[in-house]
């Protein structure tokens, strides 16, 4: 299979954005919401910043690591 360098869609942006958003309003850093979470700085940095297509599972972990439902981070 041929590998595409498509960019983030908009959907992964703004899923990132607002998971930032809220760890940043919590004061936590990377590697505080990593170790609330059990996922790696460096995935979540990915996450944010749209290059990692997460899914629900690892989503819903994140919601938790700051405090909130998936439903409500979304």
């Amino acid at each position: 299979m041929a590998k595409t360098n498509k960019g983030p869609t908009e959907s992964r942006l703004t899923f990132g954005r607002r998971l930032r958003e809220e760890r940043q309003k919590r004061g936590m850093t990377l590697e505080d919401l990593a170790e609330a979470s059990g996922i790696t700085w460096s995935y979540i940095a990915q996450v944010e910043v749209g290059r990692r297509n997460v899914g629900v599972d690892n989503m819903h972990v994140l919601a938790q690591g700051v405090g909130l439902t998936l439903r409500d981070l979304l």
